[in-house]
C-alpha cells in the first residue's frame, strides 16, 4: 500500500506461556483513521505495544516511516503519541501541570512545555480547565486531557486504545468530531475498540484481529463507483425486475416482493440513469437509496471468512 507511515512484516510475539501475535503483517496508511478491532483477548493491546516500541516481538519487525523502530526506538517516539487504555494522569495536579511534564518527558525545555501546553488545551477545548485539579474534571473533560498530553510534541502517529470507554452519547460525538480533526490536521491515527459502533463516524480502514492473527484489511470508505442499492415500490410489479434485469452494471440482485436489493456500477450517473429508467417504464418507486456497508457487516464477512478458512 503506498503511503504507509507504519508497517508490520512477519511479527510475532510470545508470552511466558502462550503465543499471542501470529505472523502479523499490515500496513497503516498515511493521514487514515485505522480501527483496530476484535473480541477482548484478540491481541489489540499486544499490537499496539509492538506497533510503538514498548514491546519487543520474538520475530518479525515494525518499522516506522521505513525506519525499523526496534533498532532506534526513542527516534520513533518522538513522533508518535500513545494513549493506552488507562489515562496516565495525576489527580492531584493541574491538567497545566500534567501536560507541562508531559513536554518535558519528550524532551520539549520548560520554557517551550508551557506554550506547548496551552497550545494542546486549546486545541482540544479545555484551555479554560488548566488551572483546575484532574480530579475534579469529567471523564470526558479527563479524557480529553490525556489526548492533549499524548500530542503535545505533534506526532505524527496517534494511537489510541479504548478512547471512547465509559464516555457518555455526547463525550463520543465530540470525540468523533477530535479524530477527523486530527487526521485533518495531517495526523495518523490508530483506534483500538471492540465496539463497532463508536468507530463508523471517523474510521477509513479496518484492521481485523482475532485471536492474534489478522483476518482482515478494509477500506472503510464507500466505494463512489460501485454501490449497493435498495430500490421499494408501492406495490409489486414485475416492471422493476425487467428493468433491473436489463440495466448494464447491475450485479448481486434479488427481488422479493416490492423490494430490489442490488450493487450497481458507474457511480452517480448511472444511479441517475437507473432512476430515470425505472421510472419511465412506470415503475411506482417510492425509495431509491444507497444501501451502506456498515463496517458491522465488512467484519462479520471478515470473522465468517477466517472461521471458513480454518
Amino acid at each position: 500500500m503506498d503511503g504507509s507511515l507504519v508497517t508490520a512484516k512477519d511479527l510475532i510475539f510470545d508470552y511466558p506461556t502462550k503465543r499471542a501475535l501470529f505472523d502479523i503483517n499490515l500496513e497503516i496508511p498515511r493521514h487514515g483513521i485505522t480501527a483496530l478491532v476484535g473480541p477482548n483477548g484478540a491481541g489489540k493491546t499486544t499490537l499496539i505495544r509492538c506497533l510503538v516500541g514498548l514491546a519487543e516481538p520474538f520475530s518479525g519487525a515494525v518499522a516506522f516511516k521505513g525506519n525499523v523502530v526496534a533498532d532506534d526506538p526513542r527516534a520513533a517516539h518522538r513522533a508518535m503519541g500513545y494513549l493506552p487504555d488507562f489515562y496516565e494522569l495525576y489527580d492531584d495536579l493541574s491538567v497545566r501541570a500534567c501536560l507541562e511534564h508531559g513536554a518535558e518527558m519528550r524532551g520539549i525545555p520548560r520554557a517551550e512545555a508551557r506554550l506547548r501546553a496551552e497550545r494542546s488545551a486549546e486545541r482540544l477545548g479545555i484551555a479554560d480547565r488548566l488551572d483546575h485539579k484532574v480530579s475534579s474534571l469529567s471523564r470526558g473533560l479527563i479524557q480529553r486531557a490525556a489526548i492533549a498530553r499524548a500530542i503535545i510534541h505533534e506526532p505524527e502517529f496517534l494511537v489510541l486504545d479504548e478512547p471512547a470507554a465509559g464516555l457518555d452519547p455526547d463525550a463520543r460525538l465530540n470525540l468523533s468530531a477530535l479524530f477527523r480533526q486530527l487526521r485533518d490536521d495531517g495526523m495518523t491515527l490508530l483506534v483500538s475498540s471492540h465496539i463497532l459502533a463508536e468507530l463508523e463516524d471517523y474510521c477509513t480502514h479496518m484492521v481485523v484481529i482475532r485471536a492474534g492473527r489478522v483476518v482482515d484489511l478494509a477500506d472503510a470508505r464507500p466505494d463512489r463507483d460501485r454501490r449497493r442499492l435498495v430500490i421499494v415500490t408501492a406495490e409489486p410489479t414485475e416492471k422493476l425486475t425487467e428493468v433491473l434485469q436489463r440495466h448494464d452494471g447491475i450485479d448481486e440482485l434479488v427481488v422479493s416482493g416490492s423490494e430490489a436489493r442490488l450493487t450497481l456500477s458507474g457511480g452517480d450517473a448511472s444511479q441517475w440513469a437507473l432512476l430515470r429508467e425505472l421510472v419511465e417504464a412506470g415503475v411506482p418507486v417510492i425509495r431509491f437509496r444507497d444501501l451502506e456497508d456498515r463496517l458491522q457487516d465488512t467484519y462479520r464477512r471478515a470473522v465468517a471468512g477466517s472461521e471458513a478458512a480454518s
